[in-house]
């Protein structure tokens, strides 16, 4: 008896969010100094600006001692650990639960790999409009965002499995 092939193919997804994270972090990095500083992209809508944060999203625990630095590494884990066994028992072909499955991995693990580093997660993009200014993110963040949003919208308009 064959098993069904499972969705462990769709890591490939978290891979490549791990790469251009990293990879972004990497650019903004060495272009973007100092830290702080804007470079307008969109004027008035629009930034790179280079800024680190010891937090979770919105900065969450930024202000903390040095122990929140470990406990998002393990969040990250044990989330990530989570939606990998969550893939392994999806179907390959449900996408609209492997895809926001494997963004949301990537995510994670992309910004684990700063808080491993370098103690701090880097993060660049900074979205604003006159007075309102939206936190600065990053890539990861962006494949966390989008992955869970993916499967809130997905989940809400599947239709009610047929008996």
């Amino acid at each position: 008896m064959n098993p069904k092939p499972n969705a462990l193919s769709w890591l490939v997804l978290s891979i490549a969010v791990i790469v251009l994270d990293q990879l972004s972090k990497w650019w903004a990095l060495g272009a973007l100094q100092p830290a702080g500083t804007p470079h307008p992209v969109i004027p008035g809508f629009l930034n790179w600006t280079l800024a680190f944060n010891t937090g979770a999203a919105f900065s969450f625990l930024a202000s903390s001692d040095g122990w929140q630095r470990w406990f998002f590494v393990l969040l990250a884990v044990v989330i990530s650990g989570v939606l990998v066994v969550w893939l392994a028992r999806t179907a390959r072909g449900d996408w609209k639960t492997a895809a926001p499955l494997g963004l949301i991995v990537g995510g994670a693990l992309g910004n684990l790999i700063d808080r491993l580093h370098a103690s701090q997660v880097t993060d660049f993009i900074h979205v604003y409009f006159r007075q309102w200014n939206y936190p600065v993110f990053n890539l990861a963040d962006c494949g966390i965002t989008v992955g869970a949003v993916m499967l809130l919208v997905f989940g809400m308009f599947q239709g009610k499995p047929k008996t």
